[in-house]
Formats: C-alpha cells, structure tokens, sequence
C-alpha cells in the first residue's frame, strides 16, 4: 500500500474576505476529488484570506502511478487561474499490505505476555 501526501499553499491575490477564499477553495477541492479520488481538506490559515494550506492524499498499490498522479494534481494547481501555488511539500509513504494478516500473531504475543506477567504476579518462576 502507498500513501500519496500533499501539502500545499494557494496564494489567492483578489480574495478581499473569507466568502471570497472559500469559493476559490471550494472549486479547487471539488475538482481534484471528482477528477483524482483523493481525499482533500483546508488544514491551516482558515482566518486568512489570502492563503490557503491545503493537504490531500491518495492511496493505491503502486507508488509510480500515485507520483503520476500526485504529478497531475501540481500541473492542475499550477494552472488555477484564481490562485498562485505557493509553497508545496510532497511525500509517498509505503506500508505493508499483510498488516491485518499479523493481527492473530499480535494476539498471542499478548496472550503469551499476559500469561507470563500472572504467573510473576502469582510467584510463580517461569524456566
């Protein structure tokens, strides 16, 4: 599993109140998630009306098609006619896709450590 993360800044020069940004912000989210199925929110400068931070992910299982797509997303943010890109931060996180499969192996291990702890508790001395 791959996670894609973007965090990026949209510089929006003739908002002049917060209804203003919003429309802007509004429009730029809608699109990215109708057109790439990501995930999008407005995480920081929510008072500021001329900027906005934004941060997106998408998942998926191979980490050059979530580069593609991350690739696609900046073309697009550059391209905003109602906002500059301002500063940006992208990352890729790799997890395991067999996480849930160890889940019973997780188990034992506490059940094996619960067991052991009781028997000190009881006095008991383990060989």
């Amino acid at each position: 599993m791959i996670i894609g993360i973007l965090q990026f800044e949209l510089i929006i020069h003739d908002a002049q109140s917060l209804k203003d940004k919003r429309r802007v912000v509004r429009s730029v989210k809608d699109r990215l998630h109708r057109e790439h199925l990501v995930s999008i929110a407005e995480i920081a400068a929510q008072d500021n009306p001329s900027v906005a931070v934004l941060g997106l992910a998408c998942v998926g299982a191979d980490g050059r098609r979530i580069g593609q797509t991350l690739d696609r997303i900046v073309d697009k943010l550059r391209a905003v006619r109602d906002a500059e890109l301002g500063a940006m931060r992208r990352e890729l996180l790799h997890g395991r896709a067999d996480d849930d499969h160890d889940q019973s192996d997780k188990t034992a291990d506490v059940d094996n450590l619960t067991r052991q702890m009781l028997s000190e508790l009881n006095g008991e001395t383990s060989a």
